[in-house]
């Protein structure tokens, strides 16, 4: 199995990554041969992890989660589904705020 994972760093970053070990890869984050990123910012915890099938999935939703702002991160780590919505990209406007003239802005 893979993981994606994030851990909170002592400065209460959050820094997400990959693994096939989740004890081990905090092991090597907090002996300071993980990330330079963490190594810097000891000690760590893991704070959400899931799992995936193949290496290339874990990845996959890595790079997806370190494109999300620190918030975001927040509201997954806390399964805060509501919050998650309200802070993706496409939730800027409930349907009824709606009008044909946003996306006529939106294409000029």
């Amino acid at each position: 199995m893979f993981f994606t994972y994030i851990v909170r760093c002592a400065d209460d970053t959050l820094y997400v990554g990959h693994t096939e070990d989740l004890a081990l890869r905090e092991q090597t984050h907090n002996d300071g041969k993980g990330a330079k990123y963490t190594a810097a910012r000891r000690p760590v915890r893991m704070v959400y992890a899931e799992e995936h099938a193949s290496v290339a999935s874990a990845i996959a939703r890595e790079h997806q989660l370190k494109r999300w702002s620190q918030k975001k991160k927040e509201a997954l780590i806390l399964d805060d589904r509501a919050a998650l919505r309200s802070l993706g990209r496409r939730a800027t406007k409930s349907m009824a705020e709606f009008t044909w003239r946003d996306l006529l802005n939106r294409r000029s």
